[in-house]
C-alpha cells in the first residue's frame, strides 16, 4: 500500500490521509448525501453529480495552491475528508459510523501539523454554533473563539449563524 501513496500522504497511528482523486467521489458520496452528517455543512446534502463536482473543485484548489484537502482512510476504506481550503480554513466531515472514535481529532491534528511544516502560522474555522461536537473538538485542539455572526449561511431555507475560531500552529 505504501508504494501507491503519493509523497504528500500523511500517516497517523490509525489513518492515512491522501490527496483527492476523481474516483473518490463515489466513496465520499454517502457522507455528502447524509442529511445528519451534512446538518452543519455550508450546503444541503448533495447529489452524486454535486459530490463529483465538489471533488473536482477540491482537486483544482490543491493544484492551484489554495487548498490542501485530504481523503481520510481507515483500514484502507474512505471514511471522510479533512484539510484546508482558502489557504488556512479547516474543513472536515466523516461517516457517522466513526463519530466519537477520535478519528476527526487524529485527522485534524495531522492537518495542523502539516500546515505548520508548510509555514502556515494560523488556522481558522467557521462553525455553526449548534455544532457542539465540532466546537468541543476544535477547542480541545487549541482553537479559540475570535468572533461570531448571525445569519451567515442559508441552507435549505434555514439560516445558520457562525462562530469563528483560530488556532496558532
Amino acid at each position: 500500500m505504501e508504494a501507491a501513496l503519493d509523497k504528500s500522504a500523511i500517516k497517523t497511528k490509525r489513518l492515512v490521509l491522501r490527496h483527492f482523486k476523481v474516483e473518490d467521489a463515489v466513496a465520499l458520496h454517502p457522507i455528502f448525501a447524509d442529511r445528519e452528517a451534512m446538518r452543519f455543512w455550508s450546503s444541503a446534502p448533495k447529489s452524486l453529480a454535486q459530490t463529483e463536482e465538489f471533488v473536482r473543485e477540491t482537486i483544482r484548489a490543491y493544484q492551484a495552491g489554495t487548498g490542501d484537502d485530504f481523503v481520510v482512510l481507515f483500514e484502507g476504506a474512505v471514511i471522510g475528508k479533512a484539510g484546508l481550503w482558502r489557504a488556512n480554513e479547516i474543513g472536515f466531515i466523516f461517516f457517522r459510523s466513526v463519530w466519537g472514535a477520535g478519528i476527526a481529532s487524529e485527522a485534524v491534528r495531522a492537518i495542523m501539523s502539516r500546515a505548520s511544516m508548510r509555514g502556515v502560522t494560523s488556522i481558522i474555522a467557521d462553525v455553526d454554533p449548534r455544532n457542539e461536537r465540532c466546537l468541543r473538538l476544535l477547542e480541545k485542539l487549541g482553537f479559540v473563539q475570535t468572533g461570531a455572526a448571525k445569519r451567515t449561511v442559508l441552507v435549505d431555507d434555514e439560516w445558520a449563524d457562525s462562530v469563528y475560531l483560530e488556532a496558532r500552529v
